[in-house]
């Protein structure tokens, strides 16, 4: 869209009730229906790179479904997203679930034709495996990009049974490939037992820091805010959420759960706190439906895109005022 274009928005919820009609996210129009997207959403159904339990291939249709109920004003930024910039469904990236090579090469092409046209990505997994090729494809126009990754694990590890691409490897790949900027990188939200105490100093050795879940309780989600916020500066940032970040009370569907994990209002707030970030794109993965109750981990999933897809058009529409 141009600047000059009143973006297309969600459908009138007084017109049409909110359980009716496709299913896209915030029942925002698709993207073959405006053309071009300053935001595209689109899901990637993928859970071949999981170690443990499957299912985040059906992750992306179950955060739509929860974003029914979102809604047009964001109270807590003060913005109205959707107004702001077009942001539009752009469907699902098609993959080959039986190789991961070849699913990851996808990913990284469609996302390379996304980014092409100008838009943002906001990412529905699948699994985490897929965050390196959204990263390659993003480094590509911004350079290495500072990386924000919440999650329960480190997602580090060099192999799993030999193999390069899996769900707990892509930011060692990343790292190694140069796509990242090691003096802007930081877990959030890491708990649980590891495979040896070397995990931690692998991890250190690339560039990484460390908020566990416990921080963020002692410290407070605004103080962790700042603490990102000042290693982050002003470099393009990606933001990659493992759903798994949330305590399983909050997030019950995923494939590797961990006790003693952040609430989903943790979660938002800290979020919230990094609205003045350069984000450029941003993922949320591992939300495997079959495990959820009550769609408890859909509904923290869908909220969750929506502070970063809230940050996103803010900032785009700020550029375009200047």
């Amino acid at each position: 869209m141009s600047s000059n274009e009143t973006p297309r928005g969600p459908v009138d919820s007084s017109r049409v009730p909110r359980y009716a009609g496709p299913a896209t996210f915030a029942r925002l129009p698709r993207l073959d229906e405006v053309g071009r997207a300053d935001v595209a959403v689109v899901g990637v159904p993928f859970d071949s790179g999981v170690s443990y339990r499957p299912g985040a291939r059906f992750g992306g249709n179950a955060i739509r479904e929860a974003s029914r109920l979102l809604r047009p004003y964001n109270p807590a930024q003060d913005a109205s997203p959707f107004a702001l910039a077009q942001v539009a469904d752009g469907g699902d990236i098609a993959v080959n679930p039986f190789n991961i090579n070849e699913a990851v090469e996808t990913v990284e092409a469609a996302a390379d034709d996304l980014l092409g046209t100008g838009a943002r990505l906001m990412t529905l997994g699948g699994d985490h495996t897929i965050a390196l090729p959204l990263l390659r494809s993003v480094a590509k126009k911004h350079g290495p990009v500072a990386l924000l990754h919440f999650d329960a694990h480190l997602d580090t590890w060099d192999t799993y049974f030999g193999a390069e691409y899996t769900h707990g490897t892509p930011f060692r790949r990343a790292v190694e490939e140069g796509i990242l900027d090691t003096s802007a990188l930081s877990h959030v939200g890491t708990r649980g037992p590891l495979y040896g105490k070397q995990d931690l100093t692998d991890d250190e050795k690339m560039g990484f820091g460390i908020v566990t879940s416990a921080d963020v309780y002692r410290r407070g989600a605004d103080e962790v805010a700042d603490q990102l916020r000042q290693r982050i500066g002003d470099r393009p940032l990606y933001i990659s959420i493992d759903i798994d970040c949330l305590d399983p009370a909050h997030a019950p569907g995923t494939g590797t759960p961990e006790a003693g994990g952040m609430t989903s209002r943790e979660l938002l707030e800290i979020l919230r706190g990094l609205a003045s970030c350069n984000l450029v794109s941003a993922d949320v993965v591992e939300v495997a439906p079959a495990y959820d109750h009550a769609e408890i981990t859909s509904v923290a999933a869908s909220h969750t895109a929506y502070e970063l897809t809230t940050i996103m058009s803010r900032q785009i529409a700020e550029a375009r005022a200047q």
